[in-house]
């Protein structure tokens, strides 16, 4: 068991239990105290780790300045940090409410960067670590109709691997994950109908997407696809024309949506 801790966002998520079967301390963070409460104490139960947790919105910067205080001030070494928190928004990017579009941002990327950017500082000073930035397939495409959340996904695969770079020459490695649709709440937040992917078996089991994360720490690797049929995606969207990306996109995207009919632009 590592004497250092790890810090999971999100961490309603299957990566927290993956996490504590290999006998890693846990510092859960997310907006919902109950779902907490009751992660933490399982986890604590079935693996004799400690599961602390702690009740932030990392999409509000008050609260985030908040929660890096408390670990800055703490005696607890955070050695893993996982930044699984995001979410989605589908439609015409103009037509979405503006306060979801920011809130988006707000915590697919500006709270991401922050963590890695307050942690990471931490973990170079010790000279080691690990960061887990979990991203999607999303990330290799433009996603017209879910413009602004494929984007920020983009985000997160490039910075990532920009700052694995930054960081290995101090023993601190940068992974980033990149799973395809999982079968969890996102779709249902996110405005989507995930019935058709179900029905076709593209779904993939969020427990089997966590264990594949936790062996890609393990071996330190770059990025973490872990369907091996999903590793071609991003090769054959190199030789791929950007304006058939694009069309394919929609393509994908529109079945997903509430409303049909949607106007290609």
């Amino acid at each position: 068991m590592s004497d250092g801790y790890a810090l999971v966002t999100g961490a309603s998520s299957g990566l927290g239990l993956a996490l504590a079967r290999r006998g890693r301390n846990l510092i859960l963070v997310a907006r919902q105290r109950d779902a907490l409460e009751s992660i933490a104490c399982e986890l604590s139960q079935r693996f004799g780790v400690e599961a602390l947790l702690r009740v932030c919105d990392l999409s509000e910067p008050l609260q985030l300045s908040g929660l890096l205080h408390e670990l800055e001030q703490g005696e607890r070494r955070i050695d893993l940090l996982v930044n699984n928190a995001g979410i989605g928004s589908a439609g015409p990017y103009v037509e979405q409410d503006w306060r979801r579009e920011q809130e988006l941002i707000e915590l697919n990327v500006l709270a991401l960067a922050r963590l890695c950017h307050a942690l990471g500082a931490e973990m170079k000073a010790h000279g080691g670590g690990q960061i887990l930035n979990v991203a999607s397939l999303a990330a290799f495409q433009p996603g017209p109709l879910m413009a602004n959340y494929f984007a920020s996904k983009a985000y997160v695969l490039h910075f990532s691997e920009a700052l694995r770079s930054e960081l290995a020459p101090f023993g601190v490695g940068v992974s980033v994950l990149c799973p395809g649709p999982v079968a969890t709440a996102f779709f249902r937040r996110a405005g989507l109908h995930s019935a058709g992917l179900e029905r076709h078996g593209r779904m993939a089991n969020p427990e089997r997407i966590a264990l594949a994360a936790v062996r890609g720490l393990e071996q330190n690797r770059a990025i973490i696809i872990p369907d091996w049929r999903q590793r071609l995606l991003p090769q054959l969207l190199r030789l791929t024309p950007r304006a058939l990306v694009r069309r394919l996109s929609m393509r994908m995207i529109r079945p997903l949506l509430p409303r049909a009919g949607v106007e290609q632009a």
